[in-house]
């Protein structure tokens, strides 16, 4: 059944990619979000959304964030830190808005497949997350048809989305710590008008 395939395929994808993260990628995101006064988020399309859902934990959590785009978004200064989210590091919008930030001095750290990207070579810091993007299926289509590791069940990135928000997740399970906030804390902290 195609529900339950692709659940699987991304399910293993995750399991994978969870075991080739760096550690060291992960301290410094972790130190970098300590660190800053404010967080800004910045994603396009499902990257933005991804995005959007942690900038919600961050809050929850006490922390100052805030996503790209919105009305109510202040101004970045260098205390702040920018993270940009793109699986190929090549999304015009996103690559602005790290250039915009390196401009006024804030920190930026992307979330990408590709490090070596024109995002990856303008960020403070890099933290590889490897997933299926939109410009694998434009470079590899051919080669991934004959190894067998395409797989239309995952289609425009599904992969890099789903696993940036479960690595997300995570991060924000160790921020949790770090923070020495509970579950309840975040509950009070949570939007009551939705």
């Amino acid at each position: 059944m195609p529900v339950k395939n692709a659940m699987i395929r991304i399910v293993e994808h995750v399991a994978k990619t969870i075991e080739k993260l760096d550690d060291s990628q992960l301290d410094q995101m972790v130190s970098s979000i300590e660190n800053s006064e404010k967080i800004f988020l910045m994603g396009a399309g499902r990257s933005g959304l991804v995005g959007r859902a942690f900038a919600m934990r961050l809050v929850q959590l006490g922390l100052t964030a805030y996503v790209i785009g919105e009305s109510v978004t202040p101004a970045m200064t260098k205390n702040d830190l920018l993270i940009a989210i793109s699986g190929s590091g090549e999304t015009d919008s996103v690559v602005n808005a790290a250039k915009t930030a390196k401009g006024v001095g804030s920190k930026v750290l992307a979330v990408t497949s590709y490090p070596d990207s024109s995002l990856g070579k303008i960020s403070d810091h890099v933290v590889v997350v490897e997933g299926r993007t939109k410009i694998d299926i434009e470079k590899d289509h051919l080669k991934h048809q004959i190894e067998g590791t395409h797989s239309s069940l995952t289609p425009l990135g599904t992969l890099f989305e789903d696993t940036v928000m479960i690595f997300l997740d995570g991060i924000i399970a160790r921020l949790m710590t770090h923070l020495k906030t509970g579950e309840m804390d975040m509950k009070r902290r949570h939007a009551t008008l939705e």
